[in-house]
């Protein structure tokens, strides 16, 4: 009977546990919003820099800069016991929060899995405390693949790690192949209007045009070596 009882306390116990878990919840930009909606209590949290946040964000949002020290005093502050509903631009910096959180004991956690990016490709209403420039057009930015060479094209952003560890060697190939490769960087974050057009919804992302044909793309990191290969 002792063994019996004992059963029935671990079992009950471990309910328990299991119903305490936090839960991390990955969305995509159409589904985050319709559960914001649905959710009267939602916490969303922009965790992007200031700047990117005033250039356009979720209504409702709250800047939580996941680069700043303070990011974790400022987590801090959400109430523990309401769903937590979290983005970036892209992902990254987004996933690196939510299993923050998570490992904080928030219990639910909504995490948008393509950032802002997606939310603009889908045509997703923001917020916008800053008149900024859309930056380059999709009729600009066809007239610079004119050049007569390969052109190498480098979709970026400051923030992003891969792109950071990728700079040193595009560098090398702009220098080194200079007599038939154009290499042309473009911050993501200063042409929103652009990546949309293009559909890039992800950092880094690397296109090769051969007489203004596009004929390679790649999203993610790739070695010096790979990228060569492809030019």
């Amino acid at each position: 009977m002792l063994k019996n009882l004992l059963v029935i306390f671990l079992t009950v116990t471990g309910m328990a546990c299991s119903h305490a878990q936090s839960t991390d919840t990955k969305l995509s930009a159409k589904e985050f919003a319709k559960k914001i909606q649905s959710t009267p209590d939602a916490q969303v949290v922009d965790v992007r820099t200031p700047s990117e946040f005033k250039a356009g964000h979720i209504k409702d949002a709250n800047n939580v800069d996941i680069s700043s020290p303070e990011f974790k005093s400022m987590a801090a502050t959400l109430d523990k016991s309401k769903p937590v509903f979290v983005y970036c631009l892209s992902g990254g910096r987004s996933s690196s929060a939510a299993k923050y959180l998570k490992d904080e004991g928030y219990t639910q956690i909504y995490e948008m899995t393509g950032g802002m990016m997606e939310w603009r490709n889908n045509d997703l209403p923001e917020v916008k405390l800053t008149v900024t420039s859309e930056g380059m057009s999709p009729a600009e930015y066809e007239a610079m693949l004119k050049s007569g060479k390969t052109v190498l094209v480098d979709f970026y952003a400051e923030w992003c790690a891969p792109c950071k560890k990728m700079k040193p060697y595009l560098e090398n190939i702009t220098r080194d192949m200079a007599g038939k490769v154009a290499v042309i960087r473009i911050d993501a974050d200063q042409n929103p209007r652009l990546c949309k057009a293009l559909g890039v919804s992800g950092l880094p992302v690397l296109k090769v045009y051969k007489d203004g044909r596009e004929t390679w793309n790649h999203t993610g990191f790739i070695d010096e070596a790979g990228l060569r290969a492809r030019l």
